[in-house]
């Protein structure tokens, strides 16, 4: 799991990591065709027909069990067979991330050319350009999935560190408010201790 670049500690910072993609979740007449990104389901431990379930869901239920090497070839399979290809490179690229970063940003492009808006390829990507100190880059992919999804309030944090790392430090302010606005209390750790901090060096 990625980490995120860190200025100071943070109790969720943990959280803040590569995004995977979830379960579809069955969706109401009010919401159809919606994908809910944040959905937090988790297999029921049932016993899965793999015979009679796409080849992603097979590949992300072989995920969450921890069966990393058959989790690969099947989402290999579900890209093959047209099957949820933006999703499948997504969480491929995560798997990839954890030994080989340039294999992970390579799916994590290979996902955006499928499907240009996709949330969580675009979150991962910057996650990656921030732990290579590629900070123009990972401002970019933040601020497109700020552009996307608005209200996930770690992609806020994420990108006020790296702002902060790149001294520009009055949008680091703004993007650690909009993270103190939409974040749960217990996540909000020594964020105010922060953002004092980058207002002593913008006074600098």
């Amino acid at each position: 799991m990625s980490k995120v670049v860190k200025l100071t500690n943070h109790p969720a910072s943990s959280g803040f990591g590569l995004k995977r993609v979830r379960r579809r979740k069955r969706k109401s007449p009010e919401d159809f065709g919606q994908l809910n990104i944040f959905d937090s389901e988790r297999p029921s431990g049932k016993v899965v027909k793999f015979a009679a379930a796409k080849t992603f869901e097979e590949a992300l239920t072989l995920d969450e069990q921890g069966e990393m090497e058959a989790a690969r070839v099947a989402y290999r399979q579900a890209i093959k067979n047209g099957d949820r290809i933006a999703d499948a490179y997504c969480n491929l690229g995560i798997l990839e991330s954890q030994n080989n970063s340039i294999a992970a940003i390579d799916c994590f492009t290979r996902s955006l050319k499928a499907a240009p808006r996709h949330f969580q390829s675009h979150y991962n990507l910057a996650n990656l350009y921030s732990e290579e100190k590629n900070f123009a880059l990972a401002k970019l992919h933040y601020q497109i999935a700020i552009q996307i999804v608005p209200d996930f309030p770690n992609a806020h944090y994420n990108l006020g560190l790296v702002l902060a790392l790149m001294k520009e430090y009055q949008e680091a302010i703004e993007a650690l408010k909009l993270f103190k606005k939409l974040a749960p209390p217990h996540e909000l750790g020594n964020t105010n201790e922060l953002i004092e901090s980058l207002n002593r060096s913008l006074a600098e």
